[in-house]
């Protein structure tokens, strides 16, 4: 029994490695989507603007020629 012990401890060790890894990379893309949420916020924010909202209408009506 021992030594079917030492083989599942030996097991596991080999594992954790690999496990250490596994929460990096959910915790950069964690990162990554809070970054990409905020910068579409600060995007919402320029676009919905008096100036640029009001650019941006008369860019449409030009190009729908009314």
């Amino acid at each position: 029994m021992g030594a079917r012990v030492v083989r599942s401890v030996r097991a596991v060790a080999r594992r954790v490695p690999r496990l250490g890894e596994a929460g990096m990379t959910t915790a950069e893309y964690a990162v990554g989507t809070v970054a990409a949420v905020a910068f579409a916020a600060l995007l919402l924010v320029v676009v919905k603007s008096g100036p640029v909202k009001g650019a941006l209408t008369s860019i449409i009506v030009s190009a729908l020629g009314t």
